[in-house]
C-alpha cells in the first residue's frame, strides 16, 4: 500500500485523536513518513491533560527525563520540576516548532470509530491474523464526529 501511494504521489492521510503528548507525537512521526495526518482534538488547544491540571502542578519527573528526543528544553527553563504552566508552553513551543498546528483540527470530537472489513468476513474483527499485517487490505476505518457548540 506505501509503495502504491508513493507511486500515485497522493499522500495517504491518517487519523489521530486527541492533540496531547502521544497526538503531536504521532502527528510529527505521520508526516516525516510521507503521510497527511488529521489530528482531532475535543477542546481549543493543544497539550490533552496538562490543560486539565490545576496551576500548581508541576512535573514528578526530572525534565530531562520528560522532553521529546528531537527538542530540548530550552535554557529559560532551569526548574528540574516544571509547572503546569511552563510544561504547557514547552508542548505548544514544540508544536509550533514542527508545523505540527496545521494538521489539527480543534474543537473537534470523535463520536465513534468503526472498521469496516471489506471482505467476506462475519464481521468479527481480527486485528492481527497471524501474518504480520493489521486488519484486512480491503478494509477502511469510518469515525463519525462533531464538532463543539461552544454556548
Amino acid at each position: 500500500m506505501a509503495n502504491e501511494q508513493r507511486e500515485s504521489g497522493k499522500k495517504q492521510v491518517i487519523t489521530i485523536i486527541g492533540a496531547g503528548i502521544s497526538g503531536l507525537l504521532a502527528c510529527k512521526y505521520s508526516l516525516s513518513k510521507g503521510f497527511d495526518p488529521i489530528v482531532f482534538e475535543s477542546e481549543s488547544s493543544i497539550g490533552g491533560v496538562w490543560t486539565k491540571t490545576i496551576e500548581s502542578t508541576k512535573l514528578q519527573t526530572p525534565k530531562p527525563l520528560y522532553q521529546f528526543s528531537d527538542f530540548p528544553w530550552p535554557d529559560s527553563v532551569t526548574e528540574v520540576f516544571p509547572d503546569q504552566h511552563t510544561v504547557l508552553e514547552y508542548i505548544e513551543s514544540y508544536a509550533r516548532h514542527f508545523a505540527l498546528l496545521r494538521n489539527i483540527q480543534f474543537n473537534t470530537k470523535v463520536l465513534s470509530l468503526s472498521y469496516e472489513s471489506g471482505d467476506d468476513s462475519d464481521g468479527e474483527l481480527n486485528l492481527w491474523g497471524g501474518a504480520g499485517e493489521p486488519f484486512s487490505t480491503k478494509g477502511k476505518w469510518t469515525k463519525r464526529e462533531r464538532e463543539n457548540q461552544r454556548e
